[in-house]
Parts: C-alpha cells; sequence; structure tokens
C-alpha cells in the first residue's frame, strides 16, 4: 500500500501532466492561428487557461502540504522542487501561446511573409519540442533531452535568420511594417517557449540525476 507521502507525489506528476497536456493544445491552437488553419473560440482558449491556473494552485497546495507535513528525502524533494519550476514554465507556455493567437490577428500578409521566411518550419519544430518536453516529464526519459535540446537550438537558428528577413523586407517595403513587426513578436514567443521547454528538460534532468546541466554543456558531451 503506497505512503500518503507518495500518494500525494503520484497526485502532483499526475497534475502537471495534465497542465502540460493543456499547455500543449494551447500551442497548437496559436500554431494553426498563425498559419491561417482552422482554430477553436477563443472562449475555449480562455477555458483552457482557467484550467491550468486552477491546476496550478493544486500543485502549490501539494507541495505546502509535502514540506509541512511529510518528511520527504532528498530525491523526493528534487521532484518537488523540480515540479514547482515545471508547472511555471509549463503556465508561461499557455501565456506564450495566447499572446501568439491575438498577434496573429493583426498580420494582414500573413500568407505571404509566412510563405517567404520559413515560418511554417519553425511553427512546427515547436510543435514538436512541445510534445517531446512532455514525454520527456511524464515519462522520465533522459533520451529526450538532447533531441529537446537541439530543437532549441534549431528554432533560435531558423527565428534569427527569420527575423533579419523580415525587418529586411519591412526596409524595403514600408507597407508591410505593421504585420512583419507583430510576425517578429510571434517568433519571439515561440522561440520563448522553446526556451520553456528546455528548462522542463533541465529540470528532468535534475530530477533523475541530482545535478544540474545546460543545454550548450549538456548537447556538447553527445
Amino acid at each position: 500500500m503506497a505512503s500518503h507521502l507518495e500518494t500525494e507525489l503520484g497526485k502532483l506528476k499526475n497534475i502537471i501532466i495534465k497542465i502540460g497536456a493543456l499547455a500543449e493544445s494551447q500551442v497548437h491552437e496559436a500554431i494553426k492561428s498563425l498559419l491561417s488553419e482552422p482554430t477553436s473560440e477563443t472562449k475555449e482558449l480562455k477555458k483552457t487557461e482557467s484550467k491550468i491556473d486552477k491546476l496550478d494552485l493544486k500543485i502549490d497546495d501539494i507541495c505546502q502540504s509535502v514540506f509541512a507535513l511529510q518528511q520527504p528525502v532528498a530525491s523526493d524533494l528534487r521532484f518537488i522542487m523540480s515540479a514547482m519550476q515545471i508547472s511555471n514554465e509549463i503556465e508561461r507556455i499557455g501565456d506564450l501561446s495566447i499572446s501568439i493567437v491575438k498577434l496573429t490577428k493583426s498580420i494582414k500578409e500573413k500568407h505571404e511573409l509566412i510563405g517567404r521566411f520559413q515560418i511554417e518550419a519553425i511553427a512546427r519544430e515547436v510543435e514538436q519540442i512541445t510534445t517531446i518536453t512532455n514525454l520527456c516529464f511524464e515519462n522520465l526519459d533522459e533520451t529526450l533531452i538532447n533531441t529537446i535540446f537541439k530543437l532549441n537550438t534549431s528554432i533560435k537558428d531558423k527565428s534569427s535568420d527569420a527575423t533579419d528577413n523580415i525587418v529586411i523586407e519591412m526596409k524595403n517595403h514600408s507597407k508591410t511594417v505593421v504585420s512583419g513587426t507583430h510576425l517578429i513578436l510571434a517568433l519571439k514567443h515561440l522561440d520563448r517557449i522553446s526556451d520553456h521547454c528546455t528548462n522542463i528538460a533541465e529540470s528532468v534532468y535534475f530530477m533523475i540525476n541530482a545535478k544540474t546541466i545546460k543545454h550548450e554543456k549538456f548537447t556538447d558531451k553527445k
């Protein structure tokens, strides 16, 4: 029979898996909005955001309860500390996704700009890194961490190139300034989602190995 602490830690993990799945769905909606694919109504996105906020409060309650009433050993402490950090990262992913949806409504020349500057390739990699990150935590699968770090590097490189090209386009064609600016902001948000996924992967590594590592050093070892 599981102890009370084991039960609480199990609840904690399941809640994080739930909010990870909710945030992943928001990322998918943001990508669909950016690429002009059919999306859910705004009120559905707000409902998802509300669910994430409520679950995040549950995480805080469980962590506070464990710290106050239990005596977690080192490995459990690492899990709790990482869980609190991961929940914050996931919440930010959801917030950024909603911001992307709002921004895309202001991009008039969206089809032309996205087609010319490989925006879809970046968006698909952000979807991929979000999905893999959730699997990494759910299964505590260390083998996925390097994949996450490599995707993050790829997203950053592509985003930087796309941003530079959009700036050149805005300089040459003033009519694209407003749409180009909003598209650059959307790219920044995609880049930050990728960073939050990388932070989660680092937390998983800490959870498993009891030591911290940054993605640059991790990929150098591979």
